[in-house]
């Protein structure tokens, strides 16, 4: 990443377009900036990783509103989730910064509140960032562990998170996954490459197998779903009102396409940042939001009917609807490889989520910032990963004492970047609708329109997120996300009231990154002539 430099400074001639864009906007480069396009379209692809997604909230989906739903309000949510990836590569185009999307809410807010509406952003993106790792371990675990169920293994007490002992092996398994997950982290730029590209081929031969070996399968055991069945069944399994219970079908859809701003986390480490970045997001929501609806329609077609998937009782279903259509070869397989897809999902969410994280600390405005924000000498910001570590690990031992309680705690992890996303587009249409001309992803006359729907999908997805899924509510079913989001509100507002203003967003940077979004395309094209002459 970077650290703050004198703005007076101009760039000098032995620098490259991209660490002159980043003084300009009042960094200098530290990290070591050698990812091209796959890589950045691949932090937030395999980041969302779209079949593991699906199959994590598919029965979710079923709950609230049936196949019906579930397509339906995948293919609204992918028009308008595709605005807001347009939405964020405007601003990302502008502003490359692995600070990203706190940084975009600040200056999308103008000088006068930037500083407010950054720290707020700051610290939701960092909770819900650091909050995924550890849900995706415990995740990762429950494929693995659903084996248990399909060789119809006994475990002392039985298989249920009721379970201390249960609750015990699901928290040592989660938390060697962690180890592995943060260790990849440590590997030099050059190497990591391959972790993302060997992410990418372990999705999509997951994403191949379902769309080839199930079907076949499935019609040669228990048989497909109807079209009717699939087209126009409807399902009430939240007890919600018929309408509410529809609309909850957006946790599903909605879910599985939130987090492509990861691109723009790890911008100060591509090369031609301002237009690989901005394309990266974009390109990552739209191939996300396809490949996850052709998912969909394959797994409504080819899982059982109704009443046998909701009598399914391991932690993850689809072990067994793999075991019933496979074998319990195939499922043994099948689990392996979607295990391995996670793992490789958690480390290049934590590539991305340590990159805020840093960014933060540039700033100056997390504890101990002076060595959180200190890199290695390959350019590595390795003490940002070790912090993601110990708040991940530390976050999975909630597990032991209840996992309620751990359950609460990560299903805040969606709700504040769709909050931070609704923001970003509700401040560009209020406070800065014209600013940041020098998009190389510019939104044309259209932009206006695109913020207003940015806004207004993500306000409905946020209502979602933070309702009650479960009717009548009870304190099992009570829905915590939104409690812990104002926590940490309350909590960023604090931060940004005892925090003075030379320590943290400092107005002189607020309005040189504004100076420097506002250049045209022919002012930067100029400037960066005279920084090679």
């Amino acid at each position: 990443m970077s650290t703050k430099s004198d703005p007076e400074t101009a760039p000098n001639n032995t620098i490259d377009q991209d660490e002159a864009q980043l003084q300009r906007l009042g960094y200098r480069q530290q990290l070591n900036r050698s990812w091209h396009f796959v890589e950045s379209f691949a932090a937030s692809f395999c980041a969302l990783n779209f079949i593991g997604g699906v199959r994590s909230v598919f029965f979710l989906g079923l709950l609230a509103g049936g196949p019906a739903a579930m397509w339906s309000s995948y293919v609204i949510s992918m028009f308008f989730m595709f605005i807001t990836a347009a939405v964020l590569a405007e601003i990302c185009s502008a502003l490359p910064l692995s600070g990203s999307i706190y940084i975009w809410a600040a200056e999308s807010a103008g000088p006068k509140y930037a500083r407010f509406f950054g720290v707020v952003v700051a610290w939701w993106t960092c909770t819900a960032w650091m909050t995924f790792a550890a849900s995706n371990c415990q995740t990762t675990a429950n494929y693995l562990v659903s084996l248990l169920a399909v060789f119809e293994t006994d475990f002392p007490g039985g298989i249920s998170m009721d379970n201390v002992k249960w609750r015990a092996f699901i928290w040592a398994i989660s938390e060697a996954l962690l180890i592995v997950s943060v260790a990849m982290n440590y590997l030099p730029s050059r190497w990591y490459s391959r972790v993302f590209k060997g992410s990418l081929a372990l999705m999509m031969l997951d994403f191949f197998l379902c769309l080839i070996w199930l079907p076949i399968r499935v019609s040669k055991t228990y048989g497909f779903r109807s079209a009717k069945e699939v087209f126009t069944g409807t399902y009430n399994g939240t007890g919600a009102p018929e309408g509410w219970n529809w609309i909850l079908s957006f946790l599903f859809a909605a879910g599985t396409m939130t987090g492509f701003d990861a691109s723009g986390h790890i911008a100060e480490e591509t090369k031609n940042a301002s237009v690989i970045a901005a394309r990266g997001i974009f390109t990552s929501a739209v191939a996300t939001g396809c490949f996850g609806f052709i998912t969909t329609i394959l797994f409504l077609f080819c899982t059982p009917d109704l009443d046998t998937l909701f009598s399914l009782e391991a932690p993850q279903p689809f072990v067994q609807i793999y075991a019933l259509a496979l074998g319990k070869g195939g499922a043994v397989f099948m689990t392996i490889l979607a295990a391995l897809g996670l793992i490789m999902n958690t480390s290049i969410a934590i590539v991305a989520a340590s990159r805020l994280i840093f960014a933060v600390a540039r700033d100056g405005v997390l504890p101990l910032s002076w060595w959180i924000g200190r890199v290695s000498k390959d350019g590595q910001p390795r003490n940002a990963v070790t912090v993601m570590y110990v708040f991940g690990a530390a976050i999975l031992c909630v597990i032991l004492p209840s996992n309620v309680a751990f359950t609460s705690l990560v299903s805040a992890g969606g709700v504040p970047t769709i909050a931070a996303y609704g923001l970003i587009g509700l401040l560009r249409l209020t406070m800065t609708p014209n600013s940041f001309r020098s998009t190389k992803f510019n939104l044309g006359v259209f932009r206006r329109p695109m913020y207003a729907a940015t806004a207004f999908f993500q306000a409905i997805v946020f209502a979602v997120m933070v309702s009650p899924f479960f009717f009548p509510v009870t304190a099992q079913s009570f829905n915590f996300a939104g409690v812990i989001l104002g926590a940490v509100t309350i909590f960023a507002v604090i931060m940004y009231l005892v925090t003075p203003e030379d320590k943290w967003l400092r107005p002189e940077t607020v309005r040189q990154a504004l100076a420097a979004g506002d250049l045209t395309s022919s002012e930067s094209a100029s400037i960066a002539k005279a920084d090679k002459d």
